[in-house]
């Protein structure tokens, strides 16, 4: 329903088309379940939903610009550590020294804004790094 129609509905001008369903089943039942818990209508969990799913998207969109940020080889530390590799072991995996590593993992951590591997790993954890293995 637009922000027009509601004020008309409001003010009593027009009638309320009631609970609207989507084709989606997965939304409608995210819909139903999270008014039920919050008490509220649907139709006012909508923009909510909406803002946390541009939200979501712009945090990836963002998480991939600083992917592509990286170097090449940044990118092999960067998938070797989510996959749950030592320095020592990415070090040699790739034929470089782990004081190397330890030099890549820093700039990557910059370039992401974070403080540490466990965070990397945590930000990345919906990511598919198996190309690596």
């Amino acid at each position: 329903m637009s922000i027009w129609q509601r004020f008309l509905f409001l003010i009593g001008l027009r009638p309320n088309p009631g609970p609207r369903k989507y084709e989606s089943e997965g939304l409608q039942v995210s819909l139903s379940t999270t008014a039920r818990h919050e008490d509220r209508p649907e139709h006012e969990l909508i923009p909510d939903h909406l803002a946390a799913s541009l939200d979501q998207y712009k945090s990836v969109d963002e998480l991939w610009l600083k992917w592509e940020s990286l170097s090449p080889r940044e990118q092999d530390v960067t998938a070797l550590s989510c996959l749950g590799l030592t320095n020592r072991q990415i070090a040699a995996r790739l034929s470089l020294s782990p004081e190397t590593i330890k030099t890549h993992v820093r700039n990557i951590l910059v370039k992401f804004g974070i403080n540490s591997k466990a965070e990397l790993r945590h930000i990345l954890a919906g990511w598919d790094f198996s190309a690596w293995l």
